[in-house]
């Protein structure tokens, strides 16, 4: 949610600010603004902050640059994503002081910003949002520094804050000049051939430079055409985390297909098997990064798998493989609750967070208590350099390159997989498995890709299915063990993308109460792919069939006949390689059939009303 870039030191500053914007859009926004220093617009004098903001789509904002003369060396641009206030022009961002002397972006919230406006007499605010009140107190801390050295203003200001932010301003005073502040919001920083830069996400720059450093909490940076320089909230230098991106603006590109979210379904075959590579060293499975003793991890006794949204459902996946491969016992928990009930934690219990940004708040505020409590965090995420993977203690990624539609998909697919290795991985350090099974069971799961390349020729099939069923006015997806993820990610994505109501419900659970809601009309997608819970489903799609539902069934090529005497249609893939595989090969029909039902509806498919890619709020 949000989204921050800034550059200084190219003439054509305004033009890559709008390029960097257009490719944060997927991280949801409901308006947008740019502020230009040094700017000649208007006949104004060198040193004008210009700014010029929209409510709405980019597309409202570059409409109202055209014709305009916006000139200048350094910007800042901003998708906002409302918290406070009504998304509208006044309350998009950038921010100013009364006098224009400062112009601020804000990614987060700043929680005291009522006591802080408070303790600010007499002053009118233009806008009804938390960030325009730093403008006005890093303006007032600039009359009191010596040569209104604006980092040093910024540096003041920040320390009076409480929330989760990253902060960028510009001030007329030094008009080459951007300063940042990060604390449990993202914000990156880079310098390459005379011009520095900052965004919320490397997607912004990459078009400009693959090594990038990441803020640490209360970090700030002065970016000037000659370099970067870092200090830490007292004042003293600091060093941030650099890294260089592994993916070239090629991969965040559409690249022929009509939306980004296809693109990425069909990307699955080849992220999947990026997953999977190179994860044996001496006949032994390892993780990308680990900070702690290997041994401390094969003695824990429980796990917590934290994680929210579609990332909580691959973890349901991870349950299973872990307590069928690792003999631990694992609890899933949605990550925004698990610090706030109490949970039991202690050295010897591992705290799994997955998360595909690896700047999901709710999911780092939950490692961040475990470790608290002394608990090991591992994370499993897909962003190098986040805010999670510099946190944990051991870190898996996903190798799923960069994913812009709002709704995931093959970030899912490889969160699953990822999961399926952390499972050998403990079952491995726990003694749990000799080495020649996990290996075994490794070089089994990298038929997946190939797999994936099957199921992905289902999508004429389906998309006649999203035709004909995209008006039903109610869909229930059930299923049984390693299909109860995945019903619960169809009904998500349905949901998310289409605007339909839809529910999932564990197949079993429909005659405690859910069947009451099965009627004439109804259609109900069952996860039936062969397994020890088959014959179950296909029980329970006689329940649903009976009470007059239309029945959509995943099953594989050794289940198809029983299911054809039940089911209306049948979509049939390829049989895993292994059962805990299989949610890697059944969601795919299901992301094809929502993504088929929202182009059939006219929705905007890879940017939905009211989400957001990357949730860096509570």
């Amino acid at each position: 949610m949000c989204g921050i870039i800034g550059i200084t030191g190219r003439d054509d500053a305004l033009e890559h600010i709008m390029a960097g914007l257009g490719r944060l859009e997927y991280r949801g926004y409901d308006s947008a603004g740019v502020v230009i220093a040094n700017s000649s617009a208007s006949g104004m004098d060198d040193g004008q902050l210009d700014i010029v903001k929209r409510a709405g789509k980019l597309a409202n904002l570059a409409g109202a640059l055209q014709g305009g003369s916006l000139t200048g060396r350094t910007g800042i641009g901003h998708t906002r994503w409302a918290t406070h206030g009504a998304p509208n022009d006044v309350n998009a961002h950038p921010h100013t002081d009364p006098s224009g002397r400062v112009a601020v972006v804000h990614n987060g919230i700043i929680e005291n910003y009522q006591a802080l406006k408070a303790g600010l007499s007499e002053r009118e605010y233009a806008s009804a949002t938390d960030t325009e009140v730093v403008a006005h107190l890093v303006a007032e801390e600039l009359d009191r520094v010596d040569g209104g050295d604006l980092l040093e203003a910024v540096r003041r200001v920040v320390g009076r804050l409480e929330g989760a932010f990253s902060l960028c301003f510009v001030t007329l005073d030094a008009p080459d000049t951007i300063v940042v502040a990060k604390r449990e919001a993202p914000l990156i920083v880079a310098h390459a051939d005379g011009v520095g830069y900052c965004a919320s996400d490397v997607a912004a720059l990459i078009a400009h430079t693959k090594q990038v450093s990441a803020l640490h909490d209360d970090q700030l940076a002065r970016i000037t055409p000659d370099g970067v320089e870092v200090i830490g909230l007292d004042g003293s230098p600091a060093e941030a985390h650099s890294y260089e991106v592994s993916w070239d603006l090629a991969a965040a590109e559409k690249q022929g297909y009509d939306h980004f979210m296809l693109k990425e379904i069909h990307e699955q075959p080849q992220a999947v098997l990026d997953t999977l590579r190179d994860r044996l060293t001496d006949g032994k499975l390892h993780l990308d990064e680990l900070r702690t003793d290997e041994h401390e991890l094969g003695r824990i006794d429980k796990v917590f798998i934290v994680a929210c949204g579609t990332s909580l459902h691959s973890g349901m996946v991870g349950k299973l493989a872990i307590e069928h491969w690792a003999g631990v016992p694992v609890e899933v928990e949605v990550a925004s609750e698990f610090r706030y009930r109490d949970p039991i934690l202690n050295p010897h219990t591992l705290v799994i967070a997955i998360s595909q940004s690896g700047e999901t708040s709710d999911t780092i505020a939950a490692a961040t208590h475990a470790q608290d409590q002394r608990a090991p965090v591992l994370a499993i995420v897909n962003v190098v350099g986040s805010t999670l993977a510099r946190q944990a203690d051991g870190v898996l990624y996903t190798h799923a390159g960069p994913e812009v539609a709002v709704a995931s998909t093959k970030a899912f697919t490889t969160q699953i997989v990822g999961c399926l290795l952390v499972g050998l991985y403990l079952a491995q350090v726990r003694h749990a498995m000799y080495a020649s099974e996990a290996e075994d069971t490794l070089r089994r799961l990298q038929q997946l890709p190939g797999a994936l390349e099957k199921v992905l020729e289902l999508d004429g099939q389906i998309r006649d299915l999203a035709d004909r069923y995209k008006d039903v006015h109610y869909t229930m997806f059930i299923g049984r063990h390693t299909g109860l993820p995945i019903a619960y990610e169809g009904a998500l994505k349905l949901k998310e993308i289409s605007y339909l109501h839809a529910e999932a419900f564990p197949a079993g659970e429909m005659k405690h109460g859910p069947i009451a809601l099965i009627e004439e009309g109804s259609l109900v997608v069952a996860l039936a792919p062969e397994g020890h819970v088959f014959s179950k489903m296909v029980s329970n799609i006689q329940e649903v069939k009976a009470r007059g539902a239309s029945v959509i069934a995943i099953g594989t090529e050794g289940s198809t006949a029983a299911l054809a005497e039940h089911a209306d249609h049948i979509l049939t893939i390829p049989e895993a390689s292994h059962e805990l595989a299989s949610p890697v090969l059944s969601v795919v029909p299901l992301q094809l059939l929502a993504y088929h039902v929202a182009v059939a509806l006219g929705k905007d498919v890879d940017q939905p009303r009211n989400l957001a890619k990357t949730v860096t709020v509570e």
